[in-house]
Parts: structure tokens; C-alpha cells; sequence
């Protein structure tokens, strides 16, 4: 019974790594459709969404049923709900990706402003780096790792603000830009949002390890428990 439920454990961590890996291939697909204007390369980020979604459902319903018929303790315990919540993470990040993609598909070429576009390919690059990276300590369970991968998410703030900034004055010396100014500030908020997400993952880990639930980037980092 035990070398079953053992199975059912390696299962669960199999099936999380891949979620991680079809979220990050949408993440990354995403921000390379908006930064090429490939609609095309968006719309299949759009349609593929659902095969995310059934993922996650079902890793989530197979954690429900661990807990309930195999009532796991300590760090057993630890590493079902760790999968079970990250997986949301997961999730979200996906919904974010569908973004951009629908933001790629609403940007008109005529609205591009270049620069604007530059920071926004290196924002991109640097979440996509963070999501691999998140991924990697997860499998690794690597606690001291994904402290350090937390920390790379004010970089992404950085890259956020920066964007704002030069939307607002690119919008208020030429009015032509506003509509795809909005959708730059968008896309740089959901990619910021990413980031988030994948601190939040950083978080279970450091649980899953220390069976303490921390807040990373805060100004103390304290335990909440």
C-alpha cells in the first residue's frame, strides 16, 4: 500500500513538471507572438488555453483525492498541497499568456512604437527565464534556489515601470499611439503578473522544504505561520 501511494506521489510531481512545461511553452509563445506580430502563433496560445486548464483540474482533483483516501502527513502532506496550489499558479500564468496573445491579435502594425517594443521583448525574456528557472527547483526541490529566482522579480518590476513611463509620454506626443499604448501598459502588466505567479511558486517550494509558508520580496520576508 505504501509502495503504491509512493507511485502516486512520483505521479503527482510528474504530472506538475509537465503542467510547468505546457504553461511555460504558452508563456513563451505568447510574448514571441506579440514581439513578431505573429496573430497566428497567438491564436493557437488562445486555442490550446483549455488543454492548460484540463491539466490543472485534473491534477487538482487527483491531490483532493490523496488527501482524502490516503490522509498523507508531513512531508508527504507538504508536496500534495505544494502541487495542488502551485498548479493554480501554473494555471494563471497561462490565463496572463492567453493575454498577450489576444492583445497581439487587437495591436494594429500602424500603433508600434519600436523602443517600447525593445523593453518589452527583454521584460519578456527575463519572466521566460524566471518560469524555466521556477520549473527547474521545483524538480530539484531546491529551497535556496527559488528564494534566489525570487529575487530576479524586481527586475520585472523595473521592466514594468519603465514601459509605463515611456507609454504615458509616448501617448501624450502622439495621440495615434493611445490605443496600442494601452495594450503595451497591458501586456507589460501581464507579464508582471507573471512574475508574481512565479514568486508565488517560489514560496511553495521553500514550504514543501521547510513546512513553513513565507512571503518572499516583502521588506522582511517573515513567516506568515
Amino acid at each position: 500500500m505504501r509502495q503504491e501511494f509512493s507511485q502516486e506521489l512520483e505521479n503527482l510531481h510528474v504530472d506538475f513538471s509537465e503542467l510547468g512545461m505546457m504553461v511555460n511553452a504558452a508563456v513563451y509563445k505568447s510574448a514571441k507572438a506579440f514581439i513578431n506580430h505573429d496573430k497566428e502563433l497567438a491564436r493557437q496560445v488562445i486555442d490550446h488555453d483549455h488543454l492548460i486548464n484540463e491539466r490543472q483540474m485534473s491534477l487538482e482533483k487527483r491531490c483532493f483525492e490523496l488527501i482524502a483516501l490516503q490522509q498523507p502527513v508531513t512531508s508527504d502532506l507538504r508536496l500534495v498541497v505544494t502541487a495542488m496550489k502551485a498548479s493554480s499558479d501554473l494555471e494563471r500564468m497561462g490565463d496572463h499568456a492567453v493575454s498577450i496573445a489576444k492583445s497581439t491579435i487587437r495591436v494594429k502594425g500602424n500603433t508600434r512604437v519600436p523602443s517600447i517594443e525593445a523593453h518589452l521583448h527583454k521584460m519578456s525574456d527575463a519572466v521566460k527565464k524566471m518560469s524555466d528557472e521556477v520549473l527547474d527547483a521545483y524538480v530539484h526541490d531546491d529551497e535556496s534556489r527559488a528564494r534566489a529566482i525570487a529575487t530576479e522579480d524586481h527586475g520585472i518590476n523595473d521592466y514594468s515601470r519603465q514601459i509605463y513611463t515611456e507609454c504615458i509620454q509616448n501617448m501624450k506626443e502622439d495621440k495615434d499611439t493611445i490605443v496600442g499604448g494601452m495594450d503595451y501598459m497591458l501586456v507589460a502588466s501581464y507579464l508582471e503578473r507573471i512574475g508574481d505567479y512565479v514568486t508565488n511558486i517560489c514560496e511553495w517550494i521553500v514550504y514543501l522544504k521547510t513546512g513553513k509558508l513565507v512571503e518572499l520580496n516583502s521588506s522582511t520576508d517573515e513567516d506568515k505561520f
